[in-house]
């Protein structure tokens, strides 16, 4: 079995660990409901740069704050400050060692922003250099390709937000999660590894949060299968992108069930009209590979499934396809970006 496999299946316990640190979201949650901060921006990259795409939607969406990617290298290369006073910063990071993220957070915080460090390793340079620090609690993770550190990322931030605004039904969502992420890692995918055996690109689509899950698929189809993944949202896709889809160019979409669900679908079912290969989590239509999922609980939790399923199709892809999931050419498990 392969570490990523492996690693994978860590999951649904790493979620359940790190979101059992209520004491600690509480406490971070009455200090922000304190300072009430009108922009939060979020530093990451990589994976965790996914999971801060995810943040930043759920907290644009139910905080109504302004909430921005932050630039790593304006700290790092130009050396320039910005203004971040009564701020939040939040960097996501596995290793916690990327020395433009470190740098960012240390200046954010001679700035006056709140800063926060979500992270594995509590003991890094991040976590030093941020005034709070909210651990992933997801264990060590190995393989190159990371796993269970990203769903608690992208589970820790969505329990962030629960208690900041007192949102009882995310909680109670977050509560079934790791239950639900070991059953989404059952369901049978294999219809997507069949395409992913006999293709070398991919398009990936979502729409508001799901834009960061296609994202983080986009990455890995890279990373672990050698498949060129391009993510887009499902409403950029039309304005250019869509005239390289089709029979041998397919298109993954995972969607969730909110307002964004009905243009998303109807766009996959145009595509497949055309004689785009079609392949989806969370619609279906004609023409359309619906691929398994479990019954709807909430948008941004359902999302987290689909990935956990995703996970695991596509390290089953990369072993068919010849490639070792826990060795992709060229790369190391910690990325030291300046």
């Amino acid at each position: 079995m392969s570490l990523m496999r492996a690693e994978t299946g860590e999951a649904a316990d790493a979620v359940r660990r790190c979101l059992g640190q209520r004491a600690a979201f509480a406490a971070l949650a009455a200090r922000l409901q304190a300072l009430d901060p009108a922009l939060v921006v979020v530093s990451a990259r990589g994976s965790s740069g996914h999971a801060g795409t995810f943040l930043r939607y759920v907290l644009a969406r139910d905080a109504g704050v302004v909430a921005a990617a932050a630039m790593p290298s304006i700290a790092s290369l130009y050396r320039r400050r910005q203004r971040l006073s009564g701020a939040l910063f939040v960097a996501i990071s596995q290793s916690g060692r990327s020395p433009d993220l470190v740098l960012s957070a240390e200046q954010a915080r001679a700035a006056g922003a709140l800063t926060l460090a979500l992270v594995n390793d509590p003991a890094s340079p991040l976590a030093a250099a941020c005034e709070t620090v909210l651990p992933l609690a997801a264990g060590e993770e190995r393989s190159v390709a990371a796993t269970k550190t990203v769903l608690a990322s992208l589970a820790a931030g969505l329990a962030l937000v629960a208690a900041w605004r007192g949102d009882a039904a995310l909680g109670a969502a977050l509560d079934r999660l790791p239950a639900r992420l070991q059953a989404a890692m059952s369901l049978d995918w294999s219809a997507l590894g069949a395409m992913l055996a006999r293709t070398d690109r991919m398009f990936t689509i979502g729409r508001g949060p799901g834009l960061a899950i296609a994202a983080e698929a986009a990455l890995k189809l890279a990373e672990v299968a050698g498949i060129a993944g391009l993510a887009y949202s499902a409403a950029e896709l039309p304005h250019g992108p869509r005239t390289l889809a089709g029979p041998d160019f397919p298109v993954l979409g995972l969607v969730q069930d909110d307002e964004g669900h009905a243009g998303t679908a109807a766009l996959l079912a145009d595509l497949a009209a055309r004689g785009v290969t079609v392949l989806a989590a969370g619609a279906q239509g004609p023409g359309i590979v619906t691929l398994p999922g479990l019954p709807a609980d909430h948008p941004d939790t359902d999302l987290l499934c689909q990935l956990a399923s995703f996970y695991r199709a596509v390290e089953a892809a990369a072993r068919a396809r010849g490639r070792d999931p826990d060795h992709p050419p060229g790369l190391h498990k910690v990325t030291r970006t300046v």
